[in-house]
């Protein structure tokens, strides 16, 4: 009689749990964005055993340069104006936020173009391009990735996950099957490159229509003034948010760049390879819930209730997710690439070991990039990212002069993944200073609720 009502009282709570997911918009929203995302991941990799065979590892090199410039310029394009048009409670300042992110990622755009039309030898070489064109290619990159931030912060604002799910099928669709198809005509890296450029460009393209349809109404809410004195008060956001991200940018690609020069291109491209193929599953769900965590954990804070319980349960939850795989690829990785990529990515495979080790760190570190933002942690975050980028700069550094290239990529993300923990830990004992003991009591009952 016991066992029976325990299992009637076991069937009325997974009844009640399921019924509650079905009703949660959060979920309903999270699982729009990582359908899309899936989607995309699966296309992607689907076309990766073909890819790999296409391009040789210096072509990768050349496009892992290339992308690592791209994101270092990328992570100040908005000067982070785009994160902050969660915050705001009314959509008109909202609205403002959005079109001084736009102007900044114009205005930045400009320079750069500037900047390559002056230098083009040494932006040249710092990114190992072969033809000069590319630099107008990078020039686009750096504009389209302002607009597609400004314009994804938008769509996540008022909700629109169904055209941010879209936007990332397109992306990957394009850039992919670009890549595939230029391959076959021996393109090599510039095929690469334009690929992506070009899936960068239709994904933006469909956010902007999300945008265009309260372009009318809210253009009449803005005066210049009125932009401007939101540039003041969210400046913390360009002297730190945005710093700090071209920090933690330009520590992400540091490896590309050093590795080349101690180990050689087709060395930083058997790196560039293997972080390609182990951020995919990664970004299947740090892409989905990035921007509905981000929605919901505002939401929560401007209604004036503890985020501290969210922190605690998807900052667990994600490296629980993050630990199966992560020993998978310590244990049995150099086989695995070489199996499903061929031969010639046996050495991504060996630094995908290292590699793996950082990103399960990091890949638990959303919730604590997000609340960071939404308490107005950005000094903070600031400070860490530069201590990361001196000790990272060091690790490759030493390891150039005096370790194999495998070593190197390992004490690399074993640094990596130290600071991460570290940083955790500091996010997520301010929060609980800010919000009080209360946080605490809330977080261990929701965490119950969840068992």
């Amino acid at each position: 009689m016991k066992a029976s009502s325990f299992r009637g009282i076991s069937w009325n709570k997974l009844r009640l749990l399921l019924a509650s997911v079905k009703k949660s918009a959060f979920v309903r929203n999270l699982l729009i964005v990582m359908s899309g995302t899936a989607l995309a991941q699966v296309l992607g990799y689907a076309l990766s055993p073909i890819i790999s065979r296409l391009y040789s590892p210096a072509d990768f090199g050349i496009f892992g340069s290339f992308g690592a410039a791209l994101s270092i310029i990328g992570a100040v394009i908005t000067l982070d104006y785009s994160q902050a048009i969660m915050l705001p409670k009314q959509k008109d300042e909202a609205w403002a936020l959005f079109l001084l992110s736009c102007l900044t990622s114009t205005l930045i755009a400009i320079f750069f173009l500037l900047g390559s039309l002056i230098f083009p030898s040494h932006i040249l070489k710092v990114i190992n391009a072969p033809q000069t064109w590319i630099l107008g290619v990078l020039v686009l990159g750096v504009f389209l990735s302002g607009l597609g931030q400004a314009c994804q912060a938008w769509c996540v604002r008022v909700k629109a996950f169904k055209a941010t799910s879209a936007s990332q099928i397109i992306r990957s669709l394009t850039s992919n099957g670009t890549q595939a198809g230029l391959g076959y005509l021996k393109a090599g890296a510039p095929a690469l490159i334009s690929a992506v450029i070009l899936g960068d460009l239709l994904a933006t393209l469909n956010l902007a229509k999300v945008v265009a349809r309260d372009l009318r109404e809210l253009n009449k809410t803005v005066r210049w003034r009125r932009i401007w004195d939101f540039a003041k008060e969210y400046h913390d956001f360009p002297v730190y948010s945005a710093s700090t991200n071209m920090i933690n940018a330009l520590s992400q690609g540091l490896p590309i760049f050093l590795l080349t020069h101690y180990y050689g291109i087709a060395t930083a491209g058997a790196y560039a390879f293997g972080i390609r193929i182990l951020s995919a599953p990664m970004e299947l769900v740090l892409r989905a819930l990035r921007q509905v965590l981000y929605q919901k954990a505002a939401e929560t804070h401007n209604d004036g209730r503890s985020i501290f319980s969210l922190y605690v349960k998807f900052t667990g939850g994600l490296f629980a997710l993050g630990l199966i795989p992560a020993l998978i690829m310590i244990i049995w990785a150099p086989p695995i690439f070489s199996w499903i990529f061929g031969a010639q990515w046996h050495l991504a495979g060996i630094f995908a070991r290292g590699i793996i080790i950082w990103l399960v760190f990091m890949f638990s570190n959303l919730p604590a990039t997000i609340c960071a933002r939404i308490v107005r942690m950005q000094r903070q975050m600031f400070l860490y990212n530069l201590v990361l980028l001196v000790l990272r700069t060091l690790a490759l550094v030493l390891g150039g002069l005096y370790l194999s290239s495998a070593t190197t990529v390992l004490l690399f993300s074993l640094v990596g993944a130290g600071m991460n923990v570290v940083y955790i830990l500091i996010i997520g004992i301010a929060i609980k200073n800010q919000e009080g003991a209360a946080s605490w009591n809330e977080a261990f009952n929701d965490l119950k609720g969840t068992q």
